[in-house]
């Protein structure tokens, strides 16, 4: 291989001990191809199997801790043990492909569709609309909802360890359920989940609680905690940037294995403020990164992306449209073969990169989502 990309290829360890054997990740990518009851289809398997080879991790798509936090039809499900043996399935596939099967456990809050969840209304932080075109006004979480809310998504863990997964990310990011109880925008609380920055942090602290209690009760070998974050939100009131530099702050004494960054581009600055150019990626990189591995993302595709974006200290990388449109991106970066790595989708190779036909229908018929050909 080009001597140049031997840093993309470096082992990482986690701080639970887990070694990835290089430094990319695939990134978790809904691809609404699971079965209807949640579990994972033959479809679904064939995609994570073929893009399982060469990345150190993969990162599945989100899976749903609780019936009523669907945002996406066919997602995959861990809300029910009789669910256990298909994501068994998933994981032993992903893993013998040689990579560390990661599931991202989440709960969409207000996101959730009604048409998904029986027709009832969303729950939420507070009685407060998405300000996207559409939403509905969800029901402000009792007590008795957010205990169980984080119950399940320690039952969701229980079920990840008992499925042989080597980790679950939770997903705190994306607007769903738990960067909602954090955001003043959907969280307008006034009792111990809500007010101050503190208290808007009890939620997403408290899942964290609950992921690493059921990690120490169930789990013989060590196990993944990795947490998703969105820098900002556009919404005013709504996340800051200095708001997440004090989340990460607390996250990295929480002994998380890492925090993944959610962003469009890994380079971008702020979405709040045009003359804020400084990469998210990169400042909570320097606030934290001594503290708590980072997890970059966004828009990297070539390996002189990847390469250059690890040179900013940023310990790995997780590749999501690169991934989707060249299944094989590591082993052609590994056996000097990069200039063969696809950097369109050609309308006629589904069948060659393994998609399964509700996301390839999503890929050729969002204009402008990927560069297809």
């Amino acid at each position: 291989m080009n001597p140049n990309y031997k840093t993309i290829v470096e082992p990482f360890t986690f701080p639970s001990g887990i070694q990835l054997k290089n430094r990319v990740l695939m990134a978790p990518m809904t691809n609404s191809s699971s079965l209807v009851d949640g579990g994972v289809s033959e479809q679904e398997l064939a995609y994570y199997r073929e893009r399982s080879g060469g990345v150190g991790a993969v990162i599945t798509a989100s899976s749903h801790v609780s019936l009523e936090g669907i945002a996406f039809i066919n997602e995959i499900g861990v809300d029910d043990d009789a669910l256990i043996p298909s994501l068994k399935i998933l994981s032993g596939t992903i893993q013998a492909q040689g990579a560390k099967a990661i599931l991202q456990i989440y709960h969409a809050g207000r996101m959730a569709s009604p048409d998904l969840i029986n027709g009832k209304q969303p729950i939420g932080a507070s009685a407060v609309a998405s300000e996207r075109p559409g939403s509905v006004v969800p029901r402000e979480m009792t007590e008795e909802t957010i205990q169980d809310t984080i119950k399940a998504f320690g039952e969701a863990t229980r079920r990840a360890i008992e499925a042989g997964f080597d980790g679950v990310e939770i997903q705190g990011a994306n607007t769903y359920l738990i960067q909602q109880f954090f955001s003043a925008h959907s969280n307008l609380r006034s009792d111990q989940w809500g007010g101050t920055i503190d208290k808007r942090m009890a939620f997403p602290l408290a899942i964290i609680e609950i992921v690493k209690k059921t990690i120490a009760k169930h789990a013989k070998v060590p196990f993944i905690v990795g947490y998703r974050l969105s820098p900002e939100e556009r919404e005013n009131p709504g996340i800051t940037m200095e708001d997440t530099l004090h989340l990460v702050d607390v996250l990295a004494e929480q002994k998380l294995d890492y925090i993944h960054i959610s962003v469009r581009g890994f380079w971008d600055g702020s979405m709040r403020d045009e003359t804020d150019s400084k990469s998210r990626v990169l400042l909570i990189q320097e606030r934290v990164g001594n503290r708590v591995p980072v997890i970059g993302v966004g828009g990297l595709s070539s390996p002189e992306d990847v390469n250059k974006a690890l040179e900013t200290g940023v310990p790995l990388l997780a590749l999501g449209h690169a991934i989707i449109m060249e299944p094989k991106w590591v082993e052609k970066v590994i056996n000097n073969q990069e200039n063969e790595i696809r950097t369109t989708l050609p309308r006629t190779d589904q069948k060659d990169l393994v998609i399964p036909d509700a996301l390839w229908n999503m890929l050729i018929n969002v204009p402008g989502w990927f560069p297809v050909v």
